[in-house]
């Protein structure tokens, strides 16, 4: 019988509740641990290994040390998939990225903050190569486990590339813009179900953009509604403070 692959669990600059979620999956984590081996994971464990041969990162990079520690984490792994929108887009930390370095050191430490040092906030793959991307804050079950099971087969996993609209229309939501509630749906990644959507929320994009946010949202609302990507950009800092690097030229046009 083949061994187990044996999978570590790694944290960057984060809040966990990713890993939290992982934790959540209940029976389909058991289902999981069929096949693997989680021989590093903080939030479940205490008796880490560095013995690995896949990782599972949580987290955005922010300091000098993140990019060692990452690098040296990809170096071992032969498989990395990036858990939740810290690790795949930067999330809510990416917001430091709309200011200076040195005004978010002082808003953060104070009069102590020259004997910290940081960097732009960056997802993971701007400093690694990343095989499998989980998108959301905090990740959807069912993709995670869709994603693991691609993963422990050497298979592809199809990212939807296409807004979280359609997935609203096929669970037949009220458009929030008919409740006169911005939402980030139209330029919005699908592949959550519209989870929030679906339990009376707006979408806060933190699964990220579709790859053109300008040719694939759902360009037919912003219209109905008088709206711009521009003016939907404008409100999706919670979670692309690095997309503005990204797409801000492109945005700009619209």
């Amino acid at each position: 019988m083949k061994k187990k692959l044996k999978i570590a669990f790694f944290d960057f600059t984060d809040c966990e509740g990713c890993q939290l979620q992982i934790v959540n999956l209940n029976t389909a984590l058991l289902d999981v641990l069929e096949h693997v081996d989680i021989v590093n994971f903080r939030e479940a464990m205490s008796n880490p290994s560095d013995d690995y041969a896949a990782a599972v990162v949580e987290g955005a990079v922010s300091t000098e040390h993140d990019i060692a520690r990452i690098t040296a984490i990809r170096k071992q792994a032969k498989v990395v998939i990036a858990l939740g929108a810290c690790a795949t887009i930067g999330g809510v930390n990416a917001i430091k990225n709309t200011h200076s370095l040195d005004t978010a050191l002082k808003r953060v430490y104070g009069e102590k903050h020259d004997k910290f040092k940081t960097i732009a906030v960056k997802p993971i793959d701007e400093v690694i190569k990343v095989d499998y991307y989980i998108h959301g804050c905090p990740v959807y079950l069912p993709e995670v486990v869709e994603v693991f099971k691609c993963a422990l087969f050497g298979k592809k996993y199809n990212m939807p590339n296409y807004p979280v609209c359609v997935e609203c229309k096929i669970n037949e939501n009220v458009c929030m813009y008919q409740k006169e509630q911005n939402c980030m749906g139209p330029v919005t990644r699908a592949g959550c179900n519209s989870w929030c959507v679906n339990n009376g929320n707006i979408c806060y994009g933190c699964r990220g953009l579709v790859d053109n946010p300008a040719g694939d949202a759902q360009r037919d609302i912003l219209d109905k509604y008088g709206l711009t990507i521009r003016e939907i950009m404008d409100k999706f800092t919670l979670y692309s403070g690095c997309y503005q690097k990204k797409y801000g030229k492109q945005i700009c046009k619209y």
